[in-house]
């Protein structure tokens, strides 16, 4: 027996003002699918079913090669018409959980509650109880407190829309009740569409228990119509993200300024100061110290290094002990050994940062291979592009790049080899040689600056 999981997420989702589809719209850096998804995807057997309609090519397009059997609802008819698309694909005694692709922080720990209960032949839903339970599906109970039905808000009576009890639309059921009750579906009612609420009826009727269950919180449940509540549920799940970092010992200088979009992972005695984010896999080692206004993208930083202010770091390797920034740039490749240095205002890319070694100031290293303790002056780039072609660089252990250096690759640099200040190097520099590739200087006595002609400046 399978858990078939179907999530609804064919609306088009006006009020997003966007050709988007509403459920690729991103959430902590995943689509708003992939959130419900991956909560699915905890469930022991769960089989993932998708029913798309608006944007139907490019909700596949974003998920091409997941293990995901789509259905189509050409004609937006409600959710009951939505549950039936899926239905065909799936067998008689599965249990079928209802998932809806705007509803991201929904918690598997939830939806195991309800699957177990379905199991057990019951039809499980899903209440929250809301202050304001204005636009939602009432539950409506008898005196011994059973569920009969559930009543839309556009259908309630006075009595019915004073209950505080709503539908969330999350539910879990035997899929052999659920290809009885959907073609017994009526759209006799204000929004003249097939609702799903209207099985719980049926099941009464029918004799099936009903037994609801609550979210540990309402944010669990809340749906995205509009960017203002997308906006929200990203703070809440930031804010969960950042308690959570806090409760494993990370000083935050301040919670609200934070944003993880992807996984952090994190060591002891870790300080990240205000307005940084996370994308990706990232590693943050022990003592690490990252300063205000760092991005990191899928790259490993180990212990005890600083990451100073403003710096832009992906796909990148920093080994313990290094120093970053400010307004460093990390490029993908960049290989940074034991006690390594970038400074301000320079950029690594594909190039390997030795042991000790130091590029302090307004340099680019490209395709490149710096030596243990090298030092690498001010203004040096290495030009390992000739417009069709990239080529390396190699720096020897302890050899000295003077300032406003150009290394045009291919090229070799030796062990504890010194380049003048100013040079273009073409050629390859042996061990302990210096290179001097400048002009030769000239300077003429009593020359005369040009003025401009007729007092014009």
């Amino acid at each position: 027996m399978t858990l078939a999981v179907i999530t609804l997420a064919a609306g088009k989702g006006s009020r997003m003002k966007s050709t988007l589809p509403k459920v690729l719209h991103t959430l902590a850096g995943q689509s708003m699918l992939q959130h419900v998804l991956n909560a699915a995807s905890q469930l022991p057997d769960a089989a993932q079913h998708v029913v798309i309609g608006h944007g139907a090519g490019e909700v596949q397009q974003a998920f091409s090669g997941a293990a995901i059997h789509w259905a189509i609802q050409s004609e937006q008819k409600g959710t009951g018409h939505a549950v039936a698309q899926a239905l065909p694909s799936i067998d008689d005694e599965d249990t079928v959980l209802i998932l809806y692709g705007d509803v991201p922080l929904i918690q598997t720990e939830t939806l195991a509650q309800l699957t177990a209960l379905a199991q057990q032949g019951q039809l499980a839903l899903l209440t929250v109880e809301l202050a304001d339970p204005k636009g939602y599906g009432r539950i409506v109970r008898d005196t011994g407190g059973n569920v009969v039905s559930i009543v839309e808000h556009k259908d309630a009576n006075a009595e019915q829309l004073a209950i505080g009890e709503v539908n969330t639309g999350i539910l879990a059921v035997n899929a052999r009740f659920l290809k009885q009750w959907l073609p017994q579906l009526s759209a006799n009612n204000a929004q003249g569409e097939y609702y799903l609420t209207d099985i719980i009826a049926m099941a009464v009727a029918q004799g099936v228990t009903v037994t609801t269950r609550q979210p540990q919180r309402a944010s669990e449940v809340e749906g995205v119509n509009d960017r203002v509540q997308l906006a929200r549920l990203e703070r809440i799940y930031q804010s969960d993200i950042a308690h959570q970092l806090l409760v494993d010992g990370v000083s935050l200088a301040n919670p609200a300024l934070l944003d993880v979009r992807g996984h952090l992972t994190v060591g002891s005695n870790v300080f990240i100061d205000v307005g940084c984010v996370f994308e990706g896999d990232v590693v943050l080692g022990d003592n690490v110290h990252v300063g205000p206004y760092n991005l990191i993208r899928n790259s490993i930083i180990g212990a005890d290094v600083r990451i100073e202010s403003f710096c832009h770091i992906e796909q990148a390797n920093v080994a313990a002990d290094c120093q970053i920034g400010p307004y460093a740039r990390l490029r993908p490749g960049a290989d940074l050994h034991i006690g390594a240095k970038v400074g301000n205002f320079c950029e690594v890319k594909k190039a390997t940062i030795g042991a000790g070694a130091k590029v302090n100031h307004l340099t680019y290293i490209g395709d490149a291979d710096i030596g243990a303790d090298a030092n690498i002056g001010a203004g040096t780039i290495t030009c390992n592009y000739d417009g069709v072609n990239k080529f390396r660089t190699q720096i020897g252990a302890n050899a000295f790049i003077g300032s406003n250096s150009s290394l045009v690759a291919p090229v070799s640099i030796g062990a504890n080899a010194t380049v003048a200040a100013g040079s273009v190097i073409t050629k390859s520099v042996d061990d302990e040689e210096l290179a001097v590739g400048r002009a030769r200087q000239k300077n003429i006595a009593g020359w005369v600056r040009p003025s401009a002609k007729d007092g014009k400046k």
